[in-house]
C-alpha cells in the first residue's frame, strides 16, 4: 500500500513553511505588545471601561482597510505572481515593526501612532493572506494538501504560542526589543519566499471585466453552501466569543498577572491549537467533518463562558488552551474545504473572501468585545459572547444542514450542491 509523502519532502513547501512560521512569530510578538501598550497608555488617563474602548478601536483600525480592499486583493492574487505579493507585503510589515521599534526606543509611542500602524497592518493582511494562502496548493500534490494544511497550521500555531511569550519577555527587558525582533523575522519570511520557484500561472481571462471577476469570488462562496456555512459559522462564533481581546484587561485588572502573564494568556489558545494541528498533521480528519466542526464550535463557546467567570490563572489557561484546540478544528475544516474545492484560478478571490470573514471574526470580534466591555464590563461581555457562540452553533446546524451531512472533504457529486460554474450548466 502506497503511503502519502510528507509535504516537507518538497523543497518549495519547506521555504513556505519557514516563511509562515517567521511571519506568525513576528505578528504575535507585536500583537501582544500593541494590546498591552494601548490599554496601558489609555489607563494612565482613563477608567478601565474607557480604556477598553481603545482596545476595540484597534480591531476596527485593522478591519476597515481589509474590508475595503477584499475584492481588489483577491483579484490581484489571481492575476499577479503570488510569491511577489507575499514578498513585498512582508517587507512593508518589517517597516511597520521598525517604526514602532524606533518610537519605543525614544519613548514616544502614542495611541495615534499605534492606530496608524494597525491600519497599515490591516492593508498588509488584506494582500498577504489571499496570496500566501493560495500558494500552498501550488507547492504540493493534491493528495498531500490536507497534511500540508495541517503542517502549515502547526507553523502558524507554534508561532502563535511562542510569539506572545517572546513579545512579553522582550518588552519586559526593553520596550523596543519585541518590535526589533519582529522586524528581523519579517525580513527572514520575505527572504524565504524569495527561494520558492516558479508556480503555475492562473488561467484568469485577461480580457474579461475585472469587476465581474472580483465579484466571482463572492458568488462562488454564496453558491457553495457547505463552504459558506463553514466560513460564516466561524465568523459569528468568534465574533461573539472573542475573549482574547479582553486578555489585557484580565491580565491587568482581574487576574493581576502583568505583562508577562499576558504573554502566557495569549499563548494558551495557540498551545491548544498547535496540539490539535499537530494531531491532524499525523492523523488527518477524514470522517464526519461537519458534525465534528459544530461540536468543536459549541465547546469553544462553553470554554469562553468558563474563562470569563474564572479568577484563577491555572483554570483560565486551561480554558484558553481547550478553546484554541476547538478553534483549530474549525480552521482545519474550513481551510481544507476551501483549498480542496476551489479551482486554482479562483483561490485568490475565494481566499480574500475567507480572509474578510476571518478578519471580521477576529478584528470586529475584538471591537465588539471592547465596546461591550465598555458598556457592561469585561466579565459580562466575555460570558455573553460565549453563550452567543453556543447559540450560533445550534442555529447554524439548522440553517446549514449541509454541515451536518458533510462526511468527508470530498466534493459532492449531486448537481444541486455543485458550486460556481457547475451549477450554471
Amino acid at each position: 500500500m502506497a503511503t502519502t509523502p510528507s509535504p516537507f519532502s518538497f523543497r518549495d513547501y519547506r521555504f513556505y513553511w519557514c516563511a509562515r512560521f517567521a511571519t506568525t512569530l513576528a505578528q504575535n510578538a507585536m500583537v501582544v505588545v500593541i494590546g498591552w501598550q494601548v490599554y496601558d497608555i489609555a489607563r494612565r488617563t482613563l477608567a478601565p471601561r474607557e480604556a477598553a474602548f481603545h482596545l476595540g478601536m484597534i480591531g476596527v483600525a485593522q478591519f476597515l482597510p481589509l474590508a475595503a480592499l477584499t475584492l481588489i486583493t483577491g483579484w490581484t492574487a489571481d492575476r499577479v505572481d503570488r510569491r511577489w505579493i507575499g514578498r513585498i507585503v512582508l517587507l512593508v510589515e518589517a517597516l511597520c515593526a521598525a517604526w514602532l521599534a524606533l518610537l519605543a526606543f525614544h519613548n514616544t509611542t502614542s495611541l495615534a501612532a499605534i492606530y496608524v500602524v494597525a491600519a497599515l497592518l490591516g492593508v498588509c493582511r488584506a494582500f498577504a493572506n489571499p496570496a500566501i494562502g493560495a500558494l500552498a496548493p501550488n507547492l504540493v500534490p493534491a493528495a498531500v494538501l490536507p497534511t500540508a494544511i495541517a503542517a502549515s497550521s502547526v507553523a502558524w500555531q507554534t508561532g502563535a504560542i511562542a510569539g506572545p511569550a517572546l513579545g512579553g519577555y522582550l518588552y519586559a527587558g526593553a520596550h523596543w526589543m519585541p518590535y526589533t525582533v519582529s522586524t528581523i523575522l519579517f525580513l527572514v519570511a520575505s527572504g524565504s519566499l524569495m527561494f520558492i520557484g516558479p508556480i503555475p500561472k492562473t488561467e484568469l481571462d485577461r480580457k474579461a471585466n475585472p469587476w465581474r471577476q472580483m465579484i466571482d469570488g463572492l458568488s462562488y462562496v454564496r453558491r457553495n453552501r457547505l463552504v459558506l456555512g463553514a466560513i460564516s459559522l466561524d465568523l459569528f462564533a468568534v465574533l461573539l466569543g472573542g475573549a482574547t481581546a479582553m486578555l489585557p484587561i484580565y491580565a491587568r485588572d482581574i487576574l493581576h498577572v502583568g505583562a508577562e502573564g499576558l504573554g502566557h494568556l495569549r499563548a494558551a489558545p495557540a498551545l491548544g491549537s498547535a496540539a490539535m494541528a499537530l494531531w491532524f498533521a499525523f492523523r488527518p480528519l477524514k470522517r464526519d467533518v461537519g458534525v465534528k466542526m459544530l461540536v468543536a464550535v459549541a465547546l469553544f463557546g462553553a470554554c469562553t463562558v468558563v474563562f470569563g467567570l474564572s479568577r484563577h490563572l491555572t483554570l483560565s489557561l486551561a480554558c484558553l488552551a481547550v478553546l484554541g484546540a476547538c478553534d483549530m478544528m474549525s480552521v482545519y475544516v474550513r481551510q481544507s474545504l476551501i483549498q480542496i474545492w476551489t479551482p486554482n484560478d479562483m483561490r485568490g478571490r475565494v481566499g480574500a473572501v475567507s480572509t474578510l470573514f476571518i478578519s471580521g471574526s477576529n478584528e470586529l470580534g475584538e471591537a465588539e468585545s471592547g465596546f461591550l466591555a465598555a458598556l457592561i464590563g469585561a466579565v459580562p461581555a466575555v460570558v455573553l459572547g460565549g453563550l452567543g457562540a453556543i447559540g450560533v452553533t445550534i442555529l447554524w446546524s439548522r440553517l446549514f444542514p449541509e454541515l451536518v451531512r458533510a462526511r468527508t472533504f470530498d466534493p459532492p457529486t449531486t448537481l444541486e450542491n455543485m458550486p460556481g460554474e457547475e451549477m450554471a450548466k
